[in-house]
């Protein structure tokens, strides 16, 4: 079924669901269903104790991956959404996924790209992430990864953006080991609840462009002991924070 036959979720009733502490899926990708979840424990990352390793940190500064935000956002949602050896069936269906390019386009729903260049000017998209973005919350949605540590770095740019855009709460929704390896806790669903309306309660709107766009302004005025890129900033204020 394509999705234009589908009615789409409204970029308001997504907000209103995300405001309230519940979230779309679908039980596989074809799926013209779509159903509201209120997991009973959710998966938080604070975003002070976001664990960047040795390793991590060394991938980090040597700048592995071009990382941008929001250039391919329909290409990042398809690759979240395509079949996994673990995971064959994805619970975004196409009627999710383009209800989410609609919020994109809304200014709501934003994502990180992991290339990588090759010597003759072509990029290959080799991982990334993409989330929903309201007030000071950032409820991250789904993320993949086709070479080493391309997920990982994509998720250290997106816990720096979003501290430098002000962003309070960041949400990972389920608790996985690949999560908690980085530093996600897992906590009550009425305690998520409450974090999520103090994070929201002054109306700010902190976005992931406008702390992507801070970051990489920081390298240009050579702020933070002269780091000369934006993965050597990133592996310094992560790992003096982790």
């Amino acid at each position: 079924m394509h999705g234009s036959s589908l009615p789409l979720i409204p970029p308001e009733t997504l907000l209103l669901a995300y405001r309230s502490g519940i979230f779309p899926m679908s039980d596989n990708r074809d799926d013209p269903e779509v159903f509201w979840v209120e997991p009973r424990m959710r998966a938080i990352l604070p975003l002070d104790g976001f664990r960047c390793s040795r390793s991590l940190a060394k991938v980090l500064k040597r700048d592995r991956f071009r990382v941008t935000c929001n250039t391919a956002f329909a290409k990042i949602v398809s690759a979240c959404a395509a079949p996994r050896t673990d995971h064959p069936d994805s619970w975004i269906s196409e009627r999710i996924a383009a209800s989410y390019r609609q919020l994109h386009m809304a200014g709501h729903a934003h994502s990180i790209e992991c290339w990588r260049d090759g010597d003759d000017g072509s990029a290959e998209l080799v991982g990334g992430l993409y989330g929903v973005n309201f007030g000071r919350t950032f409820c991250g949605e789904s993320m993949f990864s086709r070479a080493d540590n391309a997920s990982k770095v994509a998720l250290a740019w997106l816990v720096a953006a979003l501290r430098r855009a002000g962003v309070r709460l960041l949400d990972c929704q389920f608790m996985t080991e690949h999560l908690a390896s980085l530093g996600a806790v897992e906590i009550k669903q009425e305690e998520y609840v409450e974090l999520l309306r103090s994070a929201n309660s002054d109306g700010v709107e902190a976005s992931l462009p406008e702390g992507y766009v801070s970051l990489l302004s920081e390298v240009s005025a050579g702020a933070d002991d002269g780091a000369s890129s934006p993965g050597k900033l990133i592996a310094q204020s992560l790992t003096q924070t982790s």
